[in-house]
C-alpha cells in the first residue's frame, strides 16, 4: 500500500485525501465495485472518480481503512498531497523548459489516467470471458498489453487476490513478470496464485 500511494502521487493519480481510492484496493464487502459499465461508458470511465456522492449513495463511507488513517505515513501524504504534485514542475522546466512542463507534467498525468481508466469502461464492453463472476467484467487482449497485464479484468474479478492476472502462458502480463523479479531478488515473497481447484469452481 506504502508503494501503491508514493507511485500515485508522483503520477497525479491519487487525491488528497483520498481514502475511497484505497478503500476500493482492499476486501470491502458490501463495499463494492462501483466503476462498472452498467451506468454507462462515460460514468464508468471518468465521471464515477468525481461522483463522491453516488459513491457514498450506493457503497456507503469508505470504512475499511480506520488503520491507514492511524499511520503517519498516510497523514503526511494527506496534508502534503499538492506539494508532491507540483514539485515535479520546477524540475521539469530546469530540465527542458516550459515543453518539458507540459508533456512531462499535464500530457503525462492525463494519458496516465485515461489509460488507467480505460480498465474501468473497455473491460467492461469488449472481451472475452473465461470466469463466472458475476458480473460484466472481461478480458481484452490489447488493453492488457497497455495497462501491463490489467486488461485480463475478468481473470482479475475472478482472483481479486492473484498476484497474476495473465493466467494462461499467452496472457501478456508485464507486471506478473515485475513481481517474479521482485520474487528472485528476495523483495517479494508470499505470492498468491489461484490453483486449478479454484479455476475449477470459478470457470463457465
Amino acid at each position: 500500500m506504502f508503494t501503491f500511494v508514493k507511485v500515485n502521487l508522483v503520477t497525479g493519480f491519487i487525491s488528497s485525501s483520498d481514502w475511497y481510492t484505497m478503500s476500493m484496493g482492499r476486501p470491502r464487502g458490501r463495499f463494492g465495485r462501483v466503476n462498472g459499465s452498467v451506468e454507462g461508458f462515460w460514468f464508468s470511465h471518468v465521471r464515477w472518480v468525481f461522483d463522491r456522492h453516488h459513491l457514498t449513495e450506493k457503497c456507503g463511507e469508505a470504512n475499511n481503512v480506520s488503520d491507514l488513517r492511524k499511520q503517519i505515513f498516510y497523514r503526511f501524504v494527506e496534508k502534503t498531497y499538492y506539494f508532491h504534485a507540483l514539485a515535479q514542475a520546477p524540475v521539469l522546466y530546469l530540465a527542458g523548459g516550459f515543453p518539458f512542463v507540459v508533456w512531462g507534467g499535464a500530457v503525462r498525468i492525463v494519458a496516465y489516467l485515461h489509460v488507467t481508466f480505460l480498465v474501468n469502461s473497455v473491460c467492461y464492453l469488449w472481451g472475452g470471458r473465461a470466469w463466472d463472476t458475476g458480473d460484466l467484467s472481461t478480458n481484452n487482449w490489447w488493453m492488457a498489453v497497455v495497462n501491463f497485464g490489467e486488461g485480463w479484468h475478468n481473470n482479475h474479478h475472478a482472483f481479486e487476490w492473484s498476484a497474476r492476472h495473465g493466467l494462461e502462458w499467452w496472457q501478456v502480463d508485464a507486471t506478473w513478470g515485475v513481481i517474479r523479479l521482485l520474487e528472485a531478488v528476495g523483495l517479494a515473497k508470499d505470492i498468491k496464485l489461484p490453483s486449478e481447484a479454484h479455476k475449477k469452481k470459478m470457470a463457465l
